[in-house]
């Protein structure tokens, strides 16, 4: 597995630091792996480590709760600055008081977990200034390329822009192996992993708006608008079980949303923003036969890599033209339309269109998947190929 340092490298100022270190992501992003990777680097200059996955049952079923996490790690610690790695750690009872405890007394402490209540609630009150958190996401387009080149294999735009980068798919060699990993993680993840957690009684009211909204990704939603879409299919539901079901799957990393740029939009509403789906195989494995959402995934595809890349997004509101991103970073903010194609006149003038009338203080940005360079005076036109191995902007 390929050294994820885009990740690292920012977790390492921190290593002896007495803040708990808190390493969050969708599951199967790569985090253990990450944790393995802090955890080799540390034992380089120290034997005083102690690793337990909660996922293991061997592990699971014996610690049972705080007190027995601090039995064992006071039982197996050496003399000196001890590190301490606990994977998946929201699954043991008590998780909070044992994290606190051990800061306490002097650990370095390293958690991973798949859900957000990691950074929400009595915890983070508590610790307010005491962690560092750290979201990692599946592989975008540079770290796909590092990795099957790792693996002896050709990587291509195409499977990118389908498929995703969970990085467990590059490892089977049939597209049936592919699609079966992906399907058994879907309805991991998606379904069993929320429906158990959070105690959903509603099991086909839950999958049909959520194989509604990861199909229908890089699109605006309101709660209204979804509430409108289940009345269509005989599904009543209330707008506050929609919030509900949408605040699930954000907190398990699925799904993400930006909201519109202005104060003075829809946004002080309930629920109104534009969701994007954490990986795009979760759009792709929803559609009939190979008619592949590639539109939307590529917006899709931007938005990941655009976060990857450290900038904070919005949805922008010209005038009554939706500009797709208002990207910030280090206090410089670029306009961004994405489009697959702009080949055709019509679509040329749309997407140039949304640009009318606004200030050249911020750059404006077009990403296709064209061969040809339509960059003007005033918009600059960046090819998929290369903006997928920019570093930056």
């Amino acid at each position: 597995m390929i050294t994820r340092e885009h990740y690292i490298e920012k977790v390492r100022p921190f290593y002896d630091s007495d803040l708990i270190k808190i390493i969050t992501g969708i599951r199967r992003c790569g985090k253990s792996v990450i944790l393995e990777q802090i955890m080799d680097e540390i034992g380089r200059t120290s034997d005083n480590i102690i690793y337990l996955n909660f996922e293991d049952k061997r592990v699971s079923a014996n610690i049972t709760n705080a007190e027995k996490l601090l039995s064992y790690v006071e039982e197996r610690k050496k003399d000196g600055k001890c590190y301490l790695f606990f994977d998946e750690v929201q699954t043991l009872d008590g998780w909070q008081d044992a994290c606190k405890t051990l800061r306490l007394y002097g650990y370095s402490v390293f958690i991973t977990g798949s859900n957000s209540k990691l950074l929400s609630g009595e915890f983070t009150k508590e610790l307010s200034g005491r962690y560092v958190a750290f979201r990692v996401r599946p592989f975008v387009y540079k770290e796909i390329c590092a990795y099957c080149k790792e693996l002896g294999i050709t990587p291509s735009v195409t499977d990118y822009l389908i498929w995703g980068g969970f990085p467990k798919r590059f490892e089977f060699s049939s597209p049936e192996a592919r699609d079966r990993y992906l399907s058994d993680l879907n309805d991991t993840i998606v379904f069993n992993d929320l429906i158990g957690r959070y105690k959903i009684r509603k099991h086909e009211l839950f999958k049909n708006l959520t194989d509604y909204i990861l199909r229908s990704n890089a699109r605006i939603f309101s709660a209204n608008s979804v509430r409108e879409y289940l009345k269509h299919e005989r599904e009543n539901c209330s707008v506050n079980t929609i919030i509900k079901y949408l605040g699930y799957l954000e907190e398990a990393y699925i799904i993400e949303r930006i909201k519109p740029y202005s104060s003075k939009t829809k946004s002080e509403l309930s629920y109104y923003a534009k969701i994007y789906d954490a990986d795009v195989c979760f759009n792709s494995m929803r559609c009939l036969g190979e008619r592949y959402d590639i539109t939307h995934n590529l917006e899709n595809i931007v938005y990941n890599e655009l976060i990857y890349m450290g900038h904070e997004l919005y949805v922008y509101n010209n005038n009554g033209k939706e500009i797709d991103f208002a990207a910030t970073k280090n206090g410089k903010r670029y306009y961004i339309q994405v489009a697959y194609s702009v080949a055709e006149e019509k679509t040329w003038q749309r997407e140039f269109e949304a640009f009318k009338n606004m200030d050249n203080l911020c750059e404006k940005i077009l990403i296709t998947n064209d061969d040809i360079d339509y960059s003007t005076s005033t918009v600059r036109h960046i090819k998929l190929k290369d903006f997928l191995l920019m570093e930056d902007l």
